[in-house]
């Protein structure tokens, strides 16, 4: 039985079977900050197994929805009230998504930014040793919210607890907060989503509180996904209708030595490094 670091921390199986065969059975785990992140990040993984009886989505939000914004119909909720709206949504959106488990681990936005903080790191080991699945999502080092950073560093550290043998095969860092179109393309790990609309919009639709909250998550999720499919090859035919685009976190769990800082900039430095080649052969210098 696990034993997570908060009192409000969970796991809910949708279709009922007993928790530790639930996580067992997991091949594609989704590790996201907020209520809503894995809809928007991880439908590569919710979709690969939604009509599969051999693959299973595990869900793992970190964080309590405390700090949400709220208007319209939610401007008067306290943030108690706010954080059982948006644990509520969250599951069910694991039903609708059929997922294989929903763990939810209620921890504040302050502690998982803290540096150094053991909790969330140590719940995630637990998840891990569980489930041991192929791909984990999560978010990537480029994101501007420094929650998705804290969460993906904790995910990062929780693997490297791992024996070797039985981390996951790959690691995938989502867009949400910063999309990654800028990536070179080479180096882009690239999610065909094209068919998934309808699964997207059943689980986009489902977290009212934060569309009604003044922020239409939904259609911009869908746009960016449309966007990135269209103007991924500038010389050929559309060939999906919905791409997302992920920085591959692999190299971070194979080598324990690689630092997170230094990995991540070698994207962005790489990617200077070829628009100032092009502009460069164009002014023929």
């Amino acid at each position: 039985m696990m034993r997570f670091s908060e009192a409000g921390a969970g796991v809910l199986v949708p279709d009922g079977v007993e928790v530790g065969a639930a996580l067992r059975r997991v091949t594609h785990l989704g590790i996201g900050a907020h209520q809503d992140d894995l809809e928007f990040m991880a439908l590569h993984g919710i979709a690969a197994c939604f009509h599969a009886e051999d693959k299973w989505f595990g869900g793992v939000t970190c964080t309590n929805g405390a700090g949400s914004s709220r208007v319209g119909a939610y401007a008067s909720f306290s943030d108690e009230e706010m954080q059982r709206v948006r644990r509520e949504e969250q599951e069910l959106a694991a039903r609708v998504g059929r997922y294989g488990f929903m763990a939810q681990l209620d921890h504040s936005s302050a502690a998982v930014k803290r540096p150094g903080d053991a909790a969330l790191r140590g719940d995630l080991v637990q998840i891990l040793q569980g489930c041991r699945p192929e791909v984990v999502y999560t978010h990537q080092p480029a994101d501007k919210h420094e929650t998705h950073l804290g969460v993906m560093v904790a995910v990062i550290e929780a693997i490297r607890r791992l024996p070797k043998e039985v981390r996951p095969r790959a690691v995938h860092g989502c867009e949400v907060w910063r999309n990654l179109d800028w990536m070179n393309d080479s180096e882009k790990t690239v999610h065909d989503l094209t068919g998934n609309d309808v699964l997207a919009g059943s689980l986009n639709g489902i977290f009212d509180s934060q569309i009604a909250g003044g922020k239409r998550y939904d259609l911009a999720i869908m746009g960016r996904r449309r966007a990135n499919a269209t103007l991924f090859d500038a010389h050929a035919t559309d060939g999906a209708d919905a791409l997302a685009f992920a920085m591959d976190l692999t190299p971070l769990i194979e080598d324990d030595a690689l630092d997170v800082v230094d990995y991540a900039m070698g994207f962005v430095e790489r990617f200077a490094e070829s628009v100032r080649g092009a502009l460069q052969r164009r002014l023929g210098r």
